[in-house]
């Protein structure tokens, strides 16, 4: 996904602070005391709203591609989901393999 460039350039201050333009806030609707997720993407650093009710609970990971199944109960991202279908397969050959 190519980025737009909006065309604003920010100085970090000496403690490695940064201000996010208010139209880009707006944009993404981060208010203030709201809570941003910062990770890096390769040579890019993100910065997320953070919405800590759709983090994969296997993971952590807060991503636009979770879900959220079993009536809400359980929130996975693709990683995630991955890494429980293998748990669970490994669990029950284990199971079979006992009897």
């Amino acid at each position: 996904m190519k980025m737009k460039s909006v065309g604003v350039v920010r100085k970090v201050d000496k403690l490695g602070r940064i201000v996010i333009p208010i139209d880009i806030r707006r944009s993404l609707g981060i208010n203030v005391k709201d809570q941003v997720e910062i990770y890096l993407d390769g040579d890019r650093i993100v910065l997320e709203k953070y919405k800590p009710d759709m983090a994969c609970h296997v993971t952590g990971k807060v991503s636009e591609r979770n879900i959220s199944i079993a009536g809400g109960n359980l929130v996975l991202s693709p990683e995630g989901a991955e890494l429980l279908i293998k748990e669970i397969q490994n669990s029950f050959a284990k199971k079979d393999a006992q009897k």
